[in-house]
């Protein structure tokens, strides 16, 4: 029978092929040159951790350092007397760079203890208060300077803020009183200069600062976690195995009832919700003030205030009998599409019991990822700690050497000093003068997006293998008798020896877009105390169309994966003729659609069902008939819910 099938505008039909068995196995390799600048990165990659590791200090993370990278309370040191680090200006600690630096760009020193009351220098440093306010500055600090050199040349704090002790540094006690945030007793507070701030200024460089310490905390809890308790971190993953083998085997032959028991289930929660709803509203009937409204009330920090008022569990109540009544509806009126699914369902863990090996590859792509983010996370902290304290000359005249860098350690002696008398040596920022210094915000950035870009290529290697595996279920005609030997360590060759470039092109989109979507967060970040609301505006649509961006782009390296697995064409073909068959049969039969979903997991993994059902079986109903010379090659279920049939000779 001739193929009456013509072009149209998404390409030619896929037509029957007699020899088609599946993934084809004699292909050659795809996108060689995406490969060869992969396999560059990864050595420039390599390169730049071993550059980070040997100029960067770890143990800045976890302990205090002052601004001449000493450390605080150290055994055998000048400082070992001195645990606590102290900032001169927190409020500076705000600055979006601490997050890529790990340090606030304020002069920093190591005290015995953290101040306990308030004092400004220019009311301290002419009285008995001078002792204890002296403890603050740098070390060797004599009172033989006027106020204004003192504070220029940052010798001393200008103001001291009752402070506590966190984690060794000190921050500022803000307590918050009646919904009040205060310092002691004031709301506001003198910054050593003459004029009074919001302690808001406070609360957000103390934030900043607290924020990176939680981080590298965190980090360290979670190093200490795994030391501790990896074996049973073993244990707990074999368990979970042993009960996915066990779910997967129980929904073959208990799908059915397992799906109809989680629906009843939310329906008889979201029952008891609005029976509990119910009886707060009756319980709270003639206290005093829980009639008061929403709206009168306003915006309140405390949201169990809230709980109190009878129009709040009033709203509940409603809120939680609409999804009921969604809920019951879609029952109703999607009915045969839930026992579509539970067929499905069955038909994906009877897949996976003929490949139980891919049961196992989620492992492999866990490791790898946790490769990937431990070898990202070193070399940022690396990175972060390479920086040093950067001190430069600083003069009022017309000294010559004035901006050169300096030590404050041998400035005094220094030929710099002798030439210009009223110079001296003042920390400016946390950095360096060399050209590795001044690059390390653009190898933070390529550290970020060659994470990105290993991270996709891993999912990617996963996709398709486990797109070939499944493949070669799905064509073998007599199941499982047709089925190949090892289909997962096969697909895994194949996509490791002929596509490793393909994978590469498409993990490179992906990474692209998602280092331009945290480029934008950071700016957002930056634009948030802005007023101008058409950039805030403008930074929004942004966001929402690389966000939308993203999603597509998954959803399209997804299906070329699977082509990529089948036909072993190159990703720009790939994904092309999977886009084309998908738009061809939806134009032909919008109902196929729901064999086809756009979307996975935010992780971008393609489930049993989704990688049966998909492509295979679209193309199956494409490539096929029905009749004898043309038989469909799904299962006799699917055959059963699509209503096909393959009809023997006899008939046709």
């Amino acid at each position: 029978m001739e193929d009456e099938r013509k072009d149209g505008a998404y390409g030619t039909p896929q037509k029957y092929d007699p020899t088609f068995k599946g993934p084809i196995y004699h292909r050659g390799c795809t996108d060689v040159i995406c490969c060869v600048f992969l396999l560059l990165a990864i050595v420039g990659y390599v390169a730049v951790g071993i550059i980070a590791w040997t100029h960067g200090d770890p143990r800045k993370v976890i302990y205090p350092t002052d601004s001449r990278g000493e450390f605080c309370g150290q055994k055998g040191t000048k400082n070992a007397n001195k645990p606590y680090l102290f900032y001169f200006n927190i409020v500076k600690c705000a600055s979006p760079l601490v997050l890529l630096e790990f340090q606030c760009p304020t002069p920093q020193i190591c005290v015995e203890k953290c101040p306990d009351r308030y004092l400004t220098y220019l009311n301290a440093h002419r009285s008995q208060d001078f002792e204890y306010y002296k403890q603050f500055c740098v070390p060797g600090f004599q009172n033989n300077k006027g106020v204004a050199e003192v504070l220029r040349n940052g010798d001393c704090p200008a103001v001291l803020i009752p402070s506590k002790p966190l984690a060794r540094r000190c921050f500022p006690a803000i307590h918050a009183h009646k919904g009040v945030l205060m310092v002691g007793n004031e709301t506001t507070y003198e910054d050593g200069h003459g004029s009074r701030k919001n302690i808001t200024e406070l609360v957000e460089g103390a934030k900043k600062a607290n924020g990176v310490l939680e981080a590298r905390q965190l980090a360290m809890r979670i190093f200490e976690d795994y030391t501790v308790s990896w074996y049973w971190i073993v244990i707990g993953l074999v368990i979970a195995m042993v009960m996915s083998l066990l779910f997967i085997v129980l929904l073959r032959f208990l799908a059915g009832i397992m799906v109809w028991v989680m629906i009843i289930m939310v329906i008889l929660v979201l029952g008891y919700g609005i029976f509990h709803c119910y009886m707060e509203y009756m319980r709270l009937r003639g206290e005093a003030g829980s009639d008061i409204s929403l709206v009168d009330l306003g915006f309140q920090t405390d949201f169990r205030v809230y709980l109190h008022l009878r129009q709040t569990w009033m709203a509940f109540m409603i809120i939680l009998s609409i999804l009921e009544a969604i809920i019951i509806l879609l029952l109703i009126f999607l009915r045969k599409r839930i026992l579509i699914a539970i067929a499905l369902i069955k038909e994906a863990s009877r897949a996976v019991g003929y490949v139980m090996c891919s049961l196992l590859y989620p492992l492999v792509t866990f490791l790898l990822l946790c490769l990937c983010i431990a070898y990202w996370a070193s070399t940022a902290v690396f990175l972060s700690t390479s920086n040093e304290a950067v001190y430069k000359i600083f003069d009022d005249g017309t000294c010559q050497f004035a901006g050169k860098t300096c030590n404050p350690e041998t400035f005094a002696s220094s030929n710099e000093s002798r030439l210009c008398p009223d110079a001296h040596c003042q920390f400016a920022f946390y950095g360096g003068e060399s050209g590795y210094h001044r690059a390390l915000l653009g190898l933070q950035i390529f550290n970020a997006f060659m994470f990105f870009w290993l991270a996709n290529f891993v999912l990617a290697l996963g996709q398709v293998t486990l797109a070939g595996a499944f493949a070669s279920y799905y064509w073998a005609l007599h199941k499982p008798d047709d089925l190949p030997a090892f289909p997962l360590f096969s697909a895994f060759g194949r996509a490791l020896r002929y596509h490793t470039g393909s994978l590469a092109f498409g993990s490179l989109i992906l990474a692209i877009v998602q280092i331009i979507r945290v480029m934008l967060e950071y700016l957002d970040q930056r634009l948030k105390a802005a007023e101008n609301r058409f950039a805030k505006f403008l930074m929004t649509c942004l966001k929402c169309c690389f966000w939308c961006l993203e999603k597509f782009i998954r959803f399209l390296n997804r299906n070329a994966y699977i082509m990529i697995a089948i036909y072993g064409t190159n990703f720009c073909t790939s994904a092309r003729n999977a886009f084309f068959l998908l738009m061809r049969n939806i134009i032909r039969d919008p109902g196929l659609l729901f064999l086809h979903p756009p979307y996975t997991d935010c992780a971008g993994h393609g489930p049993a069902p989704q990688l049966l059902l998909g492509p295979y079986t679209v193309e199956d109903l494409e490539r096929n008939d029905g009749s004898a010379e043309r038989p469909y090659f799904m299962s006799p279920n699917l055959k059963r819910l699509l209503n096909k049939t393959n009809k023997k000779l006899a008939e046709s």
